[in-house]
């Protein structure tokens, strides 16, 4: 019997633009049909997480199911951002995959430290990245039960 997916919000923070497009493209090939979200960088991700500036109405910014996070982003980057999340009693139940083109094991045991759920290093293929997003679909969507 095929469970139904779940609508939860997932939130991206990353910079860059290209890496934003091919990963909703990707989710669309997928057919995955919950919301996608994305922030520029980490300060943005805070903002949004604590409903400052543009993200104050949680009808257009809601909170998310699932934070995919880049860990090299301007202003603040994803090892802040994901240090102050899993200190924050209010935000530290959100799961967190680090989607970077990191491969530094620094990174890695850094970020397991700090609470990530999963690390994923970016595909470089678009067909790679559909693979990834169909296996994020499977496990964080259909399979794993999340806190409302």
């Amino acid at each position: 019997m095929k469970q139904t997916k779940k609508s939860i919000p997932i939130l991206m923070a990353d910079d860059d633009e290209d890496d934003r497009l091919l990963t909703r493209d990707a989710f669309h090939e997928y057919r995955v049909g919950n919301d996608l979200m994305f922030v520029e960088d980490g300060e943005e991700l805070m903002d949004y997480l604590q409903r400052k500036g543009k993200f104050t109405d949680p009808k257009t910014s809601p909170r998310p199911g699932l934070i995919l996070l880049d860990l090299n982003m301007p202003r603040k980057d994803g090892r802040e951002a994901l240090e102050e999340i899993k200190l924050d009693p209010n935000l530290r139940s959100i799961p967190i995959v680090i989607l970077t083109t990191s491969k530094a094991e620094e990174d890695i045991v850094r970020s397991y430290d700090l609470g990530v759920n999963s690390f994923i290093t970016k595909p470089v293929t678009f067909e790679r990245l559909v693979e990834v997003v169909k296996a994020l679909g499977k496990y964080w969507i259909e399979i794993v039960e999340l806190p409302l």
